[in-house]
Protein backbone atom coordinates (compact mmCIF):
# COMPACT_ATOMS: atom_id res chain seq x y z
CA UNK A 1 0.00 0.00 0.00
CA UNK A 2 1.57 3.20 -0.86
CA UNK A 3 2.03 5.50 1.71
CA UNK A 4 -0.67 8.24 2.06
CA UNK A 5 1.15 11.93 1.09
CA UNK A 6 4.67 13.93 2.65
CA UNK A 7 5.43 17.65 3.06
CA UNK A 8 7.79 20.02 3.86
CA UNK A 9 7.79 24.10 3.81
CA UNK A 10 10.61 25.63 1.56
CA UNK A 11 13.30 27.95 3.06
CA UNK A 12 10.95 30.98 2.15
CA UNK A 13 8.08 29.57 3.65
CA UNK A 14 5.95 27.84 0.87
CA UNK A 15 4.31 25.07 1.55
CA UNK A 16 4.65 21.30 -0.50
CA UNK A 17 2.79 18.29 -0.12
CA UNK A 18 3.26 15.25 -2.38
CA UNK A 19 1.16 12.77 -2.80
CA UNK A 20 2.18 9.31 -4.56
CA UNK A 21 0.30 7.17 -7.47
CA UNK A 22 1.03 4.41 -9.80
CA UNK A 23 -0.31 6.75 -12.42
CA UNK A 24 1.74 7.85 -15.61
CA UNK A 25 -0.36 11.26 -15.11
CA UNK A 26 0.60 13.68 -12.90
CA UNK A 27 -1.02 16.56 -11.61
CA UNK A 28 0.70 19.85 -9.79
CA UNK A 29 -0.66 23.68 -8.93
CA UNK A 30 -0.42 26.05 -6.46
CA UNK A 31 -3.53 26.54 -4.19
CA UNK A 32 -3.86 30.23 -3.71
CA UNK A 33 -5.17 32.04 -0.06
CA UNK A 34 -7.02 34.72 -2.43
CA UNK A 35 -9.95 34.71 -4.02
CA UNK A 36 -13.42 36.96 -4.74
CA UNK A 37 -13.46 37.99 -1.00
CA UNK A 38 -9.73 39.75 -1.14
CA UNK A 39 -10.86 42.28 -3.69
CA UNK A 40 -11.46 45.96 -2.80
CA UNK A 41 -15.21 46.80 -3.93
CA UNK A 42 -14.08 48.73 -6.75
CA UNK A 43 -11.97 45.82 -8.41
CA UNK A 44 -15.40 43.47 -8.17
CA UNK A 45 -14.08 40.27 -9.81
CA UNK A 46 -10.29 41.21 -9.35
CA UNK A 47 -9.74 37.63 -8.95
CA UNK A 48 -10.90 35.95 -11.31
CA UNK A 49 -9.42 38.48 -14.07
CA UNK A 50 -6.02 37.57 -12.52
CA UNK A 51 -6.56 34.17 -12.95
CA UNK A 52 -7.88 34.71 -16.17
CA UNK A 53 -4.95 36.80 -17.51
CA UNK A 54 -2.14 34.96 -15.57
CA UNK A 55 -1.61 33.48 -19.03
CA UNK A 56 -1.15 36.45 -21.36
CA UNK A 57 2.76 36.75 -20.83
CA UNK A 58 5.47 36.77 -18.11
CA UNK A 59 8.78 38.55 -18.30
CA UNK A 60 10.25 35.23 -20.15
CA UNK A 61 7.32 34.25 -22.17
CA UNK A 62 4.74 35.38 -24.58
CA UNK A 63 1.06 34.08 -24.41
CA UNK A 64 1.42 31.93 -27.06
CA UNK A 65 4.26 30.61 -25.67
CA UNK A 66 2.29 29.75 -22.75
CA UNK A 67 -0.46 27.88 -24.55
CA UNK A 68 1.83 25.73 -26.13
CA UNK A 69 4.00 24.82 -23.02
CA UNK A 70 2.09 22.37 -21.76
CA UNK A 71 0.00 21.40 -25.25
CA UNK A 72 2.50 20.23 -27.09
CA UNK A 73 3.12 17.34 -24.81
CA UNK A 74 -0.26 16.08 -23.91
CA UNK A 75 -0.54 18.45 -20.54
CA UNK A 76 -2.96 21.24 -20.19
CA UNK A 77 -2.95 24.07 -18.25
CA UNK A 78 -5.90 25.48 -16.10
CA UNK A 79 -7.15 27.38 -13.43
CA UNK A 80 -10.35 28.73 -11.56
CA UNK A 81 -11.11 31.22 -8.78
CA UNK A 82 -13.26 30.53 -5.86
CA UNK A 83 -14.73 32.88 -3.33
CA UNK A 84 -11.57 32.24 -0.91
CA UNK A 85 -8.93 30.87 -3.16
CA UNK A 86 -7.43 30.45 -6.85
CA UNK A 87 -5.73 27.54 -8.16
CA UNK A 88 -3.53 27.28 -11.24
CA UNK A 89 -2.52 23.79 -12.60
CA UNK A 90 -1.37 21.45 -14.92
CA UNK A 91 -2.31 17.83 -15.74
CA UNK A 92 0.45 16.15 -18.00
CA UNK A 93 2.37 12.97 -18.78
CA UNK A 94 4.54 12.53 -15.44
CA UNK A 95 8.33 12.63 -17.53
CA UNK A 96 7.53 16.37 -18.10
CA UNK A 97 7.33 17.41 -14.86
CA UNK A 98 10.27 20.20 -14.59
CA UNK A 99 8.43 21.71 -17.74
CA UNK A 100 5.45 22.13 -15.45
CA UNK A 101 6.88 23.08 -12.90
CA UNK A 102 8.94 25.92 -14.09
CA UNK A 103 6.00 27.22 -16.36
CA UNK A 104 3.77 27.49 -13.01
CA UNK A 105 6.25 29.47 -11.28
CA UNK A 106 6.92 32.12 -14.11
CA UNK A 107 3.50 32.38 -13.91
CA UNK A 108 3.17 32.90 -10.15
CA UNK A 109 6.39 34.90 -10.07
CA UNK A 110 6.68 37.02 -12.94
CA UNK A 111 3.39 37.60 -15.01
CA UNK A 112 3.11 40.95 -16.53
CA UNK A 113 -0.67 41.44 -17.32
CA UNK A 114 0.07 43.12 -20.99
CA UNK A 115 -2.36 46.43 -21.64
CA UNK A 116 -3.08 44.74 -25.16
CA UNK A 117 -3.72 40.81 -23.61
CA UNK A 118 -6.07 42.79 -20.85
CA UNK A 119 -8.20 44.74 -23.33
CA UNK A 120 -8.72 41.25 -25.35
CA UNK A 121 -9.74 39.60 -22.10
CA UNK A 122 -12.45 41.95 -20.95
CA UNK A 123 -13.99 41.28 -23.89
CA UNK A 124 -13.77 37.44 -23.12
CA UNK A 125 -14.86 38.06 -19.30
CA UNK A 126 -17.52 40.74 -20.45
CA UNK A 127 -18.88 37.60 -22.83
CA UNK A 128 -18.91 35.36 -19.82
CA UNK A 129 -20.55 37.36 -17.45
CA UNK A 130 -23.53 38.48 -19.51
CA UNK A 131 -23.80 34.32 -20.32
CA UNK A 132 -24.30 33.68 -17.01
CA UNK A 133 -26.98 36.47 -16.16
CA UNK A 134 -28.80 34.82 -18.93
CA UNK A 135 -28.96 31.35 -16.89
CA UNK A 136 -31.30 31.80 -13.94
CA UNK A 137 -30.30 28.47 -12.49
CA UNK A 138 -26.82 29.74 -11.92
CA UNK A 139 -27.68 33.41 -11.18
CA UNK A 140 -30.19 32.93 -8.48
CA UNK A 141 -27.34 31.52 -6.26
CA UNK A 142 -24.97 34.47 -6.34
CA UNK A 143 -28.41 36.43 -6.05
CA UNK A 144 -29.47 34.36 -2.78
CA UNK A 145 -25.87 34.55 -1.68
CA UNK A 146 -25.41 37.91 -1.90
CA UNK A 147 -28.45 38.98 0.14
CA UNK A 148 -27.72 36.18 2.48
CA UNK A 149 -23.96 38.09 3.09
CA UNK A 150 -24.83 41.22 2.05
CA UNK A 151 -22.28 44.13 3.19
CA UNK A 152 -19.59 41.58 2.69
CA UNK A 153 -16.98 40.71 0.46
CA UNK A 154 -18.14 37.11 0.71
CA UNK A 155 -21.85 38.14 -0.82
CA UNK A 156 -19.64 39.79 -4.35
CA UNK A 157 -20.04 37.19 -7.49
CA UNK A 158 -17.09 35.90 -8.80
CA UNK A 159 -17.30 37.32 -11.98
CA UNK A 160 -17.34 40.68 -10.85
CA UNK A 161 -19.78 43.09 -13.04
CA UNK A 162 -18.62 44.20 -16.74
CA UNK A 163 -18.17 48.32 -15.41
CA UNK A 164 -15.59 47.48 -13.01
CA UNK A 165 -13.57 45.04 -15.85
CA UNK A 166 -12.69 48.80 -16.87
CA UNK A 167 -10.51 49.48 -13.81
CA UNK A 168 -8.62 46.80 -14.12
CA UNK A 169 -5.49 47.66 -15.52
CA UNK A 170 -1.75 46.19 -15.98
CA UNK A 171 -1.08 47.65 -12.51
CA UNK A 172 -4.07 46.98 -10.48
CA UNK A 173 -3.53 42.93 -11.85
CA UNK A 174 0.19 42.95 -10.75
CA UNK A 175 -0.17 44.70 -7.56
CA UNK A 176 -3.04 41.75 -6.38
CA UNK A 177 -0.70 39.21 -7.70
CA UNK A 178 2.24 40.63 -5.48
CA UNK A 179 -0.10 41.02 -2.74
CA UNK A 180 -1.73 37.46 -2.67
CA UNK A 181 0.38 34.72 -4.52
CA UNK A 182 3.08 35.19 -2.02
CA UNK A 183 5.12 32.07 -0.48
CA UNK A 184 3.21 31.96 2.96
CA UNK A 185 -0.10 32.46 1.42
CA UNK A 186 -0.12 29.01 -0.67
CA UNK A 187 0.42 25.67 -1.36
CA UNK A 188 2.22 23.70 -3.86
CA UNK A 189 0.49 20.36 -4.46
CA UNK A 190 1.51 16.89 -6.61
CA UNK A 191 0.02 13.92 -7.40
CA UNK A 192 1.80 11.68 -9.31
CA UNK A 193 4.76 8.67 -9.75
CA UNK A 194 7.64 11.23 -9.50
CA UNK A 195 9.47 10.38 -6.29
CA UNK A 196 9.12 13.27 -3.25
CA UNK A 197 12.96 13.91 -3.13
CA UNK A 198 12.84 14.78 -6.78
CA UNK A 199 9.44 17.16 -6.21
CA UNK A 200 11.23 18.62 -3.72
CA UNK A 201 14.54 19.83 -5.03
CA UNK A 202 12.64 21.05 -8.61
CA UNK A 203 10.04 23.00 -6.29
CA UNK A 204 13.50 24.69 -4.70
CA UNK A 205 15.03 25.51 -7.95
CA UNK A 206 11.79 26.59 -9.54
CA UNK A 207 10.07 28.02 -6.52
CA UNK A 208 12.61 28.95 -3.79
CA UNK A 209 13.83 32.50 -5.00
CA UNK A 210 10.20 33.73 -4.53
CA UNK A 211 10.37 36.17 -2.02
CA UNK A 212 6.88 38.07 -1.16
CA UNK A 213 5.63 39.35 2.28
CA UNK A 214 2.60 37.70 3.32
CA UNK A 215 -0.07 40.30 4.15
CA UNK A 216 -3.20 39.66 6.83
CA UNK A 217 -6.23 38.83 5.16
CA UNK A 218 -8.79 41.71 6.20
CA UNK A 219 -11.90 39.02 5.59
CA UNK A 220 -14.58 40.73 7.67
CA UNK A 221 -18.43 39.09 8.34
CA UNK A 222 -21.18 40.98 9.42
CA UNK A 223 -23.24 39.61 11.77
CA UNK A 224 -26.17 37.76 9.99
CA UNK A 225 -29.33 39.87 9.08
CA UNK A 226 -32.90 38.92 9.98
CA UNK A 227 -34.36 36.20 7.08
CA UNK A 228 -36.13 37.38 3.99
CA UNK A 229 -38.00 36.26 1.49
CA UNK A 230 -37.93 38.05 -1.74
CA UNK A 231 -39.62 37.51 -4.94
CA UNK A 232 -37.88 38.65 -8.51
CA UNK A 233 -40.06 39.00 -11.89
CA UNK A 234 -37.42 37.93 -14.17
CA UNK A 235 -40.17 36.60 -17.01
CA UNK A 236 -38.24 32.75 -16.26
CA UNK A 237 -40.37 30.06 -18.35
CA UNK A 238 -40.17 28.47 -14.90
CA UNK A 239 -39.96 29.20 -11.13
CA UNK A 240 -37.12 29.10 -9.99
CA UNK A 241 -36.61 28.73 -6.11
CA UNK A 242 -33.33 28.76 -3.38
CA UNK A 243 -34.29 28.12 0.38
CA UNK A 244 -31.19 28.24 3.08
CA UNK A 245 -29.64 29.69 5.82
CA UNK A 246 -26.05 30.34 6.93
CA UNK A 247 -24.21 27.35 7.92
CA UNK A 248 -21.04 26.11 8.93
CA UNK A 249 -17.76 26.82 8.39
CA UNK A 250 -14.48 24.84 7.55
CA UNK A 251 -13.62 24.08 10.83
CA UNK A 252 -16.75 23.24 12.85
CA UNK A 253 -17.17 19.59 13.99
CA UNK A 254 -20.47 20.01 12.64
CA UNK A 255 -19.72 20.28 9.63
CA UNK A 256 -19.56 16.31 8.59
CA UNK A 257 -22.60 16.16 10.47
CA UNK A 258 -24.13 18.59 7.95
CA UNK A 259 -22.56 16.83 4.75
CA UNK A 260 -24.75 13.63 5.64
CA UNK A 261 -27.98 15.74 6.31
CA UNK A 262 -27.55 17.21 2.96
CA UNK A 263 -27.12 14.07 1.24
CA UNK A 264 -29.90 12.27 2.67
CA UNK A 265 -32.09 15.53 1.84
CA UNK A 266 -31.06 16.28 -1.71
CA UNK A 267 -28.02 14.64 -2.75
CA UNK A 268 -26.98 13.42 -6.01
CA UNK A 269 -28.37 9.97 -5.69
CA UNK A 270 -31.62 9.86 -7.11
CA UNK A 271 -33.03 8.35 -3.65
CA UNK A 272 -32.57 11.61 -1.81
CA UNK A 273 -35.58 12.65 -0.21
CA UNK A 274 -36.57 15.81 -2.07
CA UNK A 275 -35.59 14.05 -5.28
CA UNK A 276 -37.83 11.38 -4.35
CA UNK A 277 -40.71 13.75 -3.21
CA UNK A 278 -40.57 16.44 -5.66
CA UNK A 279 -39.70 14.41 -9.00
CA UNK A 280 -40.63 11.26 -8.75
CA UNK A 281 -43.89 10.91 -6.76
CA UNK A 282 -45.34 14.01 -8.26
CA UNK A 283 -43.01 15.06 -11.43
CA UNK A 284 -43.74 18.89 -10.20
CA UNK A 285 -39.52 19.29 -10.99
CA UNK A 286 -36.82 18.01 -13.16
CA UNK A 287 -34.03 19.37 -11.09
CA UNK A 288 -34.33 19.41 -7.01
CA UNK A 289 -30.62 19.38 -5.06
CA UNK A 290 -29.37 20.94 -2.05
CA UNK A 291 -25.83 21.80 -1.42
CA UNK A 292 -23.08 22.99 1.47
CA UNK A 293 -20.66 25.48 0.79
CA UNK A 294 -17.96 26.05 4.07
CA UNK A 295 -15.87 28.84 4.08
CA UNK A 296 -13.20 29.92 6.59
CA UNK A 297 -15.63 31.67 8.86
CA UNK A 298 -19.23 30.92 8.10
CA UNK A 299 -20.93 28.52 5.30
CA UNK A 300 -23.81 28.42 3.61
CA UNK A 301 -26.59 25.64 3.38
CA UNK A 302 -28.75 26.14 0.44
CA UNK A 303 -32.06 23.98 -1.33
CA UNK A 304 -32.55 24.61 -5.07
CA UNK A 305 -35.62 23.91 -7.57
CA UNK A 306 -36.94 24.73 -10.66
CA UNK A 307 -40.58 24.32 -11.57
CA UNK A 308 -43.73 25.23 -13.42
CA UNK A 309 -45.44 28.23 -11.84
CA UNK A 310 -48.33 26.73 -10.53
CA UNK A 311 -46.25 24.15 -8.66
CA UNK A 312 -43.58 26.91 -6.93
CA UNK A 313 -45.99 26.89 -3.71
CA UNK A 314 -46.75 23.00 -3.12
CA UNK A 315 -43.05 22.48 -3.61
CA UNK A 316 -42.19 25.00 -0.73
CA UNK A 317 -44.74 23.31 0.88
CA UNK A 318 -43.32 19.79 0.72
CA UNK A 319 -39.58 21.24 0.75
CA UNK A 320 -40.57 22.26 4.57
CA UNK A 321 -42.92 19.47 5.45
CA UNK A 322 -39.67 17.19 4.98
CA UNK A 323 -37.45 19.82 6.72
CA UNK A 324 -39.88 19.50 9.47
CA UNK A 325 -39.74 15.71 9.83
CA UNK A 326 -35.95 16.29 9.88
CA UNK A 327 -36.19 18.32 12.77
CA UNK A 328 -38.69 16.56 14.62
CA UNK A 329 -38.13 12.12 13.87
CA UNK A 330 -34.92 10.59 14.91
CA UNK A 331 -33.68 8.37 11.91
CA UNK A 332 -34.00 4.66 12.29
CA UNK A 333 -30.46 2.56 12.98
CA UNK A 334 -31.34 0.79 9.63
CA UNK A 335 -31.96 4.19 7.78
CA UNK A 336 -29.44 5.74 9.75
CA UNK A 337 -26.71 2.63 8.47
CA UNK A 338 -27.99 3.19 4.97
CA UNK A 339 -27.59 7.05 4.83
CA UNK A 340 -23.55 6.38 5.54
CA UNK A 341 -22.96 3.22 3.25
CA UNK A 342 -24.31 5.22 0.71
CA UNK A 343 -22.46 8.55 1.54
CA UNK A 344 -19.10 7.02 2.14
CA UNK A 345 -19.69 5.10 -0.89
CA UNK A 346 -20.31 7.97 -2.68
CA UNK A 347 -16.87 9.86 -1.73
CA UNK A 348 -15.21 6.71 -2.65
CA UNK A 349 -16.48 6.59 -6.16
CA UNK A 350 -15.47 10.38 -6.14
CA UNK A 351 -11.93 9.66 -5.70
CA UNK A 352 -11.63 7.32 -8.83
CA UNK A 353 -11.16 11.62 -10.63
CA UNK A 354 -7.78 12.12 -9.86
CA UNK A 355 -8.05 15.50 -11.01
CA UNK A 356 -10.29 16.21 -8.19
CA UNK A 357 -8.26 14.51 -5.89
CA UNK A 358 -5.36 16.17 -6.59
CA UNK A 359 -6.89 19.53 -6.31
CA UNK A 360 -9.02 18.23 -2.96
CA UNK A 361 -4.86 17.64 -1.84
CA UNK A 362 -3.70 21.58 -2.57
CA UNK A 363 -7.26 22.55 -0.99
CA UNK A 364 -6.97 20.40 2.71
CA UNK A 365 -3.30 21.03 2.97
CA UNK A 366 -3.85 24.57 2.36
CA UNK A 367 -6.77 24.96 4.82
CA UNK A 368 -6.17 22.44 7.59
CA UNK A 369 -2.19 21.31 7.53
CA UNK A 370 -3.27 17.69 6.33
CA UNK A 371 -5.13 15.46 3.61
CA UNK A 372 -7.44 12.95 5.58
CA UNK A 373 -7.75 9.33 3.63
CA UNK A 374 -10.61 7.72 2.92
CA UNK A 375 -10.57 5.60 5.59
CA UNK A 376 -10.63 8.73 8.35
CA UNK A 377 -13.31 10.58 6.60
CA UNK A 378 -15.23 6.93 6.84
CA UNK A 379 -14.10 6.58 10.29
CA UNK A 380 -16.04 10.28 11.06
CA UNK A 381 -19.12 9.67 9.08
CA UNK A 382 -19.43 6.52 10.75
CA UNK A 383 -19.75 8.23 14.17
CA UNK A 384 -22.28 10.07 13.35
CA UNK A 385 -25.16 9.67 15.36
CA UNK A 386 -29.44 10.06 15.07
CA UNK A 387 -29.06 12.90 18.08
CA UNK A 388 -26.22 14.63 16.16
CA UNK A 389 -28.42 14.61 12.66
CA UNK A 390 -31.45 15.82 14.37
CA UNK A 391 -29.30 18.57 16.23
CA UNK A 392 -28.04 20.03 13.56
CA UNK A 393 -31.61 19.78 11.69
CA UNK A 394 -32.59 21.93 14.29
CA UNK A 395 -29.95 24.22 14.77
CA UNK A 396 -30.07 25.13 10.71
CA UNK A 397 -33.57 24.05 9.24
CA UNK A 398 -36.21 25.68 11.50
CA UNK A 399 -38.66 27.36 9.62
CA UNK A 400 -37.96 30.59 10.48
CA UNK A 401 -34.09 31.09 10.11
CA UNK A 402 -34.74 30.27 6.65
CA UNK A 403 -34.30 32.37 4.14
CA UNK A 404 -35.84 32.01 0.64
CA UNK A 405 -35.61 33.82 -2.82
CA UNK A 406 -37.98 32.97 -5.93
CA UNK A 407 -37.33 33.83 -9.81
CA UNK A 408 -40.61 34.43 -11.34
Amino acid sequence: MMEEYRTCTLKNGLRLIHKPTQSAVSYCGFTINAGTRDEEEAYSGLAHFVEHTIFKGTTHRRASHILNRMEVVGGELNAYTAKEETVVYSVFPGAHLSRAMQLLGDLIADSQFPEKELSKEREVVADEINSYRDTPSELIYDEFESALFEGCSLGRNILGNVESLHAMTSAVARQFLTDHYTPGNMVFFFMGATPFSQVQHLAERYFGDLSRPTKELPRILKPAAAPFSKTLCLDTHQSHVIIGARAYDLFDKRRRVLLLLNNILGGPGMNSVLNVTLREKRGYVYTVESSVTSYTDTGLFAIYFGTDHRYTQPCIDLVKKELRRLREQRLSPARLAAAKRQFIGQIEVSTDNSENVALALGKSFLRYGHFDSLAEIAEQIESITSDNLLEVANDLLAEEGLSMLIYE
